[in-house]
Order: C-alpha cells, then structure tokens, then sequence
C-alpha cells in the first residue's frame, strides 16, 4: 500500500463516490488517528493510518478479492440492466463501486468465480503465459475415448482453427454417467464445451471447482461468497 488521499480512501472502502467521500469529511464526519480530518486531498499512509468514518465499519483495504460459488442464470459481468450479474449478488460489507469478474464464466456455468477490484491481479490471473490451470468438471451426454483424450492433452485444433494449449484430462464415469475433469490455462470463448464437442461429446452440466490451487469452498450455496485469505489467495498462482 501507499501514501493516498482521504477522500480516495473513503470512496473505496466504503462505497460512496468521491463526492459523497468529501461530503463525509466536510460534515465532520471523518477523523485520521483520531483527530477531525479537514481536508479531501488529506495524505493518508494506508498501512499505519487510522481512519474512522461516522456509520461505517472502516477497514482500509488496497484491494479486495472474493470467491463466488457462481449459480446458473448468472452473468459474468459488473453490470446489466436486463440480467443479474455475480457483482449484483455481492452482499453490502463486500461491496466496492469498482468490482469486476476476475475473468468470466458462461451463464449456464456453475462454480468458482473471484470477484475483485485489482486490474494487475486479473491479468496476471488470464494471462497464458503465467500457466494458471483452471479445473472443471463436465457431466457429459457421452464418454470421452481415450483417443479424445490424447487429443485433448495434445492440444486440440477445433473446426474453426482456434489451436488450444494442451489440457490436463481425466476421463470417468459416476453411477454409469460420463464425466471429465478438465484443466486448462486459457480462456477461450465457450472453450470446454468446443472442445470436448470437437470430440463428439456434448456437455449437458458444467463447473469450474478449482483455480491454480485454489479449491471451490464446498460450503458455499450457489450464490454465496466471502473473501479470500490471503493463504487462498497465493494458492491462486500455484499449480499442483
């Protein structure tokens, strides 16, 4: 963290825009290290600062990182005016004006979705290059070969030249039904589904339930999110 303006602060952590931020602070409303703040552009050093803002549990935060076990219907997206976003279903005390999808998950996909405020963390997340496996698993209408597999561990070219990076595929069957876990590290437009459909399987359900090493808390009902620790946080950039 740094060296910041108050009312910069104040919008952020409370989720008020920067003119209701000095609006806050010109009523008295705002002290720094318990004396009455006067001024918007007050410097604030966000790591030993102490701020108190009248009506607000205040907690200074840089950035804020959220998991979402993600329901079916839901977009991924900040904001639409037609359709429920994961962003709508952030309750109050996690919420930021700035928070966005770390990366997206089609509507009718269920699972593991961060939810955050930091654009260098995204990218970094989405990038190929930094060979951040995501896990899914797919309940298929029929079983992958084990030709389809190879295929899809080598790096499958679908019908329309996109090349995907090699996955990591696991094909198995639950109670006579066919399933497969599928990890890849891009983010292509309906990937999983393109790709096993490439090999003639049709995905009837879909779930991410694991990011780098950072697993889907299971107690989480669709819908339902907290944030991430810091520990679940560095799992993000591991692979197992």
């Amino acid at each position: 963290m740094s060296i910041q303006r108050l009312d910069k602060i104040i919008s952020l952590n409370c989720s008020v825009s920067r003119r209701d931020a000095r609006k806050l602070i010109k009523d008295g409303k705002v002290s720094v290290n318990g004396l009455p703040a006067l001024r918007a552009e007050t410097p604030v050093e966000t790591q030993t600062d102490k701020i108190d803002v009248d009506g607000f549990d205040f907690t200074i935060k840089e950035h804020i990182y959220i998991m979402m076990n993600k329901p079916s219907g839901v977009i991924s997206a900040s904001d639409d005016k037609n359709k429920t976003t994961v962003v709508d279903l952030v309750p109050p005390e996690l919420k930021r004006r700035s928070l966005f999808p770390a990366g997206r998950l089609d509507r009718d996909t269920t699972g593991l979705i961060i939810i955050t405020d930091d654009g260098d963390f995204t990218h970094r997340l989405l990038s190929p290059s930094h060979h951040v496996y995501k896990r899914y698993i797919a309940r298929l209408d029929l079983p992958l070969s084990e030709e389809s597999v190879k295929k899809l561990e080598s790096g499958i070219l679908l019908e329309d030249g996109t090349q995907c990076l090699p996955a990591r595929v696991e094909a198995y069957e639950n109670d006579g039904v066919p399933f497969a876990r599928i990890e890849i590290r891009e983010g292509k437009y309906h990937q999983v589904k393109r790709m096993t459909a490439a090999c003639g399987s049709h995905v009837e359900e879909l779930k991410r339930v694991k990011i780098g090493a950072l697993c889907l808390d299971e107690s989480l009902a669709p819908g339902e999110c907290r944030e991430l620790t810091p520990q679940e946080l560095d799992l993000v950039f591991e692979n197992e």
